[in-house]
């Protein structure tokens, strides 16, 4: 998990994450300050499986992918975006509508990914039901080492670029009443990013199966009301990718 701090003399740059310390001092960050993620990248770093070459093509979309999710979670204006073309910018997860900036950033990266066609009965995430705040602090709290994030495959370079990804973390804290197992919870997907000629964003399609996922999360014991603490989180924990 990464903490934040507003003090820019005490922060280390982040070597996977590009515009996060060199930003202009009118920078809108959601919780005050740009994110540590000291927490994430240990992990990441501890469980990867791939160690991609400085400077190849991998490590750079690796570091373009942890640079944008990092500008969703913790900027809070798409004008502070410095990994998007925000006029043609478009999110398309599992072949759905495409969403635009403005609505990816309203919605938050976890809605975003995890909205579904399922028939109520049958969610066993509910993102119309989740704001940005509550989304987040679900999944800080449930795998509190962070949500680590790699390239696995990079299969055609840019403008159009292919890449294959594993999202990973352990299940060490509650999740929507269940209790942690401790467990690796993993899952795998395909992407495809289009970029201008400032390697820039325009759209992201992400091809995944999120039952992998919720599969892992979903296996503890069900818990009381009372001893539920998934949306106590604070916002001052951001750890993704």
């Amino acid at each position: 998990m990464a903490t934040e701090n507003q003090d820019p003399i005490q922060i280390a740059a982040d070597k996977y994450r590009s515009f996060l310390h060199e930003e202009a001092q009118n920078t809108e960050w959601r919780h005050g300050g740009p994110p540590i993620y000291d927490d994430v990248n240990k992990l990441f770093e501890e469980g990867r499986t791939k160690q991609w070459t400085k400077g190849s093509l991998e490590e750079v979309v690796q570091n373009a992918l942890k640079s944008w999710e990092m500008e969703l979670s913790h900027k809070t204006r798409i004008q502070d975006f410095r990994t998007i073309n925000p006029e043609k910018f478009k999110l398309i997860v599992n072949g759905r509508e495409g969403l635009s900036a403005e609505e990816t950033l309203k919605m938050g990266s976890y809605n975003a990914l995890l909205k579904s066609s399922m028939p109520e009965e049958f969610k066993y995430y509910k993102a119309d039901e989740e704001s940005f705040e509550s989304s987040h602090d679900a999944f800080r709290v449930a795998l509190p080492r962070g949500f680590a994030w790699e390239v696995i495959s990079v299969y055609s370079g840019p403008p159009v670029i292919a890449f294959k990804f594993r999202h990973w973390g352990y299940f060490e804290g509650p999740f929507k009443g269940h209790a942690p197992t401790g467990e690796l919870v993993q899952f795998y997907g395909i992407g495809i990013l289009n970029v201008d000629e400032s390697l820039r964003a325009e759209d992201v399609e992400v091809y995944y199966d999120p039952t992998e996922l919720f599969a892992g999360l979903l296996k503890g014991p069900l818990i009381s009301g009372s001893e539920r603490t998934d949306s106590a989180c604070t916002h001052k924990c951001p750890f993704n990718m």
